[in-house]
C-alpha cells in the first residue's frame, strides 16, 4: 500500500505570506518520504467537514498544483476532486494537460459531480440538479478522453456540451490518470467502471469499503471492464504522527481488500512538519502489499 497526502487546510502559521513556502516544504517532505500522491480540494470557500468556517483561507486548486509542480519532481499531482460545474470540460482538459506537460507527466484528473451549493450561488456559478450534474460529469469524462486522443480532434456533440473541435496540442506527456471521487453505487461507481482509472472512497470501515468495491466489481462485470485495472484509493483521515504504528495497523484490512493508496490529511499550522512525522508510515504500509 502506498501513502499520499491530501491538503484541505491553508490556515498556515505566519498568515498568507507564509503559505507558499510552507506548501513548497510540504511537497519536498512528501517526496523525501516516498509518498506517491499530493492533492488539494477544488473549492473556493472552506468546507464545514474540516471544522473550519467558510471564511477560512482557501486557494484555487489548479493554480496551487502548478506551483507544486515547480517544487516537486516525482509525486503525482491532482485535485480530490475537480467539481465538474466549475470549468467547461474542454478548458478543463487543457488545464490538466498543461499541468501534465509542465510537471513532466505527473498530472491526474480527479473529478466528481460537485456538491457545495453555497459556493456556487455565492460566486455566480450555475448549480444544476444532481441528475444533470451527473450527466455533465459523464460528458466531461468523454470530452477529456477525446481531447487526449491525438488521432481525434473532431467535434463533440452532447446534451450539455458541444465542441466544434477537440484539438489539444501538445498532448499530455503521460495520459492523466482519471480518478472519479465518491461512492454512489448507482451512478458514481458505474462511471468509475466505464471511464475511470481510479476511484476514491472514504475509509469509513473495511466492511463498508468492501461493499463499495463489490458494487464496483459488479459494474465492471456488466461493462466488460477489468476490475483489477482500476486503482482503489481511500481517504483515511488525519492520523497523529505519534500514533503512526496504530495507523498502519488500521490500514491492514483495507490493504487486504486491494486498496492501493491511503490518503491522509495534514492539519493547518505547520503541515510540513506533520508530513515529516508521518514519513515512517510509508515503508510500513509498503509491507502490507
Amino acid at each position: 500500500m502506498q501513502l499520499g497526502i491530501h491538503v484541505p487546510v491553508f490556515d498556515i502559521d505566519g498568515g498568507a505570506g507564509a503559505v507558499a513556502p510552507e506548501l513548497a516544504r510540504v511537497g519536498a517532505a512528501a517526496e523525501e518520504a516516498g509518498m506517491s500522491w499530493l492533492s488539494f480540494m477544488d473549492h473556493y470557500f472552506q468546507i464545514e467537514a474540516t471544522g473550519l468556517p467558510a471564511e477560512s483561507p482557501m486557494l484555487e486548486g489548479y493554480t496551487t498544483l502548478g506551483f507544486l509542480a515547480a517544487h516537486t519532481s516525482a509525486i503525482e499531482l491532482g485535485l480530490l476532486v475537480t467539481g465538474v460545474t466549475y470549468r467547461h470540460p474542454g478548458l478543463l482538459a487543457k488545464i490538466v494537460t498543461t499541468l501534465d506537460v509542465l510537471s513532466g507527466g505527473r498530472a491526474a484528473l480527479g473529478v466528481g459531480a460537485a456538491w457545495f451549493e453555497r459556493e456556487h450561488h455565492a460566486l455566480g456559478v450555475p448549480f444544476p440538479a444532481v441528475a444533470e450534474r451527473f450527466e455533465r460529469l459523464e460528458e466531461t469524462l468523454r470530452i477529456c478522453a477525446q481531447m487526449w486522443d491525438a488521432d481525434n480532434d473532431g467535434p463533440f456533440e452532447g446534451k450539455h456540451y458541444r465542441l466544434a473541435e477537440t484539438l489539444c496540442s501538445p498532448q499530455p506527456i503521460r495520459r492523466p490518470r482519471v480518478l472519479i471521487g465518491g461512492g454512489g453505487e448507482r451512478k458514481t461507481l458505474r462511471l468509475v467502471a466505464q471511464y475511470g482509472d481510479a476511484c476514491n472512497l472514504f475509509a469509513t470501515s473495511p466492511e463498508e469499503v468492501a461493499h463499495k468495491l463489490d458494487v464496483l466489481r459488479k459494474h465492471c462485470d456488466n461493462l466488460g471492464r477489468d476490475y483489477d485495472a482500476i486503482r482503489k484509493t481511500i481517504t483515511a483521515g488525519r492520523p497523529e504522527p505519534e500514533a503512526c504504528d496504530e495507523f498502519v495497523r488500521s490500514m491492514a484490512d483495507y490493504a487486504k481488500l486491494g486498496v492501493h493508496t491511503a490518503l491522509i490529511m495534514p492539519p493547518g499550522g505547520a503541515p510540513a512538519a506533520w508530513v515529516d512525522g508521518m514519513a515512517p508510515a510509508v515503508a510500513r504500509l509498503a509491507e502490507l502489499g
